[in-house]
């Protein structure tokens, strides 16, 4: 086999990586690749749920002896605290790996302090390779454990000319089934799913990540979140039908925030608290307003479908904005064709000063 390159090792590592999205939460997703002194590919692995081996340890149980004098390659630093596993620092010794090349450090301050530990081995340690394409495969556990609350993306689908629904209420089916296929993988890959409770008593959704085709639910189901001020969500919303589990935050619960309804930080910080890194804003309009006109949106994704209603509910509700120097500006980062629709993809720039 040929010799690889340190750079495209972390390229593959990246990649292996992914695999793990959407089901090593609290976790974050890893991939770690590891080469022999002849710089030959030897073991390589991705951490693939919570409580199952880290990445650097399938690695290693692949590679055996070869690893010795070799160079593991690791998207994240390798922690160095034993948990529900032992430390992935301590593992990289007992291998006798000789040099680790590390794309990002670590952030939580329970796991971290393996390059240290690595260091104080004797071991060569390298940081910062390939680290921006790391950290956008890991944005959302990277962020959440720098600040302490979930990474929101908040979703909504609409017409080209931004409704939401039919002047009669109706909005079955704004997008294809492309679309909301699409909108179930991208609800597998999140912790928790946080409705309204006005879009709970207006449209009843089921907030699961399903298969369209048969309605089958996917194994794993993020935390369905109402944030319900007054608690009015009925006992028989879907919500409630033991099919994932649900949460009906109110603000007996959770605190009130300025506007007397729900306090929305703290209903984030309580999802940190639960394990949730990474969080899905379905609706509704008036919810998503809350959440912009606080800047706890990360990122938007929007599903528009090339359709003309001229009348009926927006998308989006009051955010804050009073005028157009107030606009919240956005940086495209991808637009998609998924059946008929189109997926764009956006992120909120923040205001200097």
């Amino acid at each position: 086999m040929a010799s690889v390159s340190v750079d495209d090792a972390m390229r593959r590592a990246i990649a292996l990586a992914a695999r793990g999205l959407g089901t090593t939460s609290p976790n974050p997703v890893v991939g770690c690749v590891l080469l022999d002194p002849d710089g030959e590919v030897v073991g390589e692995g991705f951490h693939a749920y919570a409580g199952g081996p880290h990445a650097e340890i399938v690695a290693l149980a692949q590679a055996g002896r070869r690893a010795r004098g070799g160079t593991a390659v690791v998207t994240l630093e390798p922690c160095d605290h034993t948990g529900r596993t032992g430390p992935c620092s301590h593992a990289l010794l007992a291998a006798g790996v000789a040099r680790v090349v590390i794309a990002v450090p670590d952030p939580n301050p329970v796991a971290s302090g393996g390059a240290a530990t690595l260091r104080a081995g004797g071991v060569d340690v390298e940081l910062g390779v390939r680290a921006a394409e790391a950290e956008a495969g890991n944005v959302a556990w990277l962020t959440s454990m720098r600040r302490g609350w979930p990474y929101v993306v908040w979703k909504y689908a609409a017409t080209l000319d931004g409704r939401s629904a039919a002047a009669d209420g109706t909005s079955m089916w704004i997008t294809s089934e492309a679309a909301r296929t699409d909108v179930h993988a991208l609800r597998g890959t999140v912790d928790a799913v946080i409705a309204g409770v006005g879009t709970v008593l207006a449209d009843d959704p089921r907030l699961t990540a399903r298969n369209l085709r048969d309605g089958t639910l996917a194994i794993r189901q993020p935390l369905r979140v109402v944030v319900d001020t007054f608690g009015r969500t009925p006992a028989d919303a879907w919500v409630r039908d033991g099919a994932a589990r649900t949460w009906v935050a109110t603000a007996a619960e959770v605190g009130t925030g300025p506007d007397g309804r729900v306090d929305l930080p703290a209903l984030l910080a309580e999802l940190h608290h639960r394990g949730v890194r990474a969080a899905l804003l379905e609706g509704g309009p008036k919810l998503a307003g809350a959440f912009l006109a606080a800047g706890l949106v990360d990122r938007v994704v929007a599903y528009v479908a090339p359709k003309l209603l001229g009348a009926g509910p927006t998308a989006l509700a009051d955010a804050g904005v009073g005028t157009i120097a107030d606009a919240i500006d956005l940086e495209i980062t991808d637009v998609t064709q998924v059946g008929p629709d189109l997926r764009i993809t956006a992120l909120p720039r923040k205001k200097e000063g």
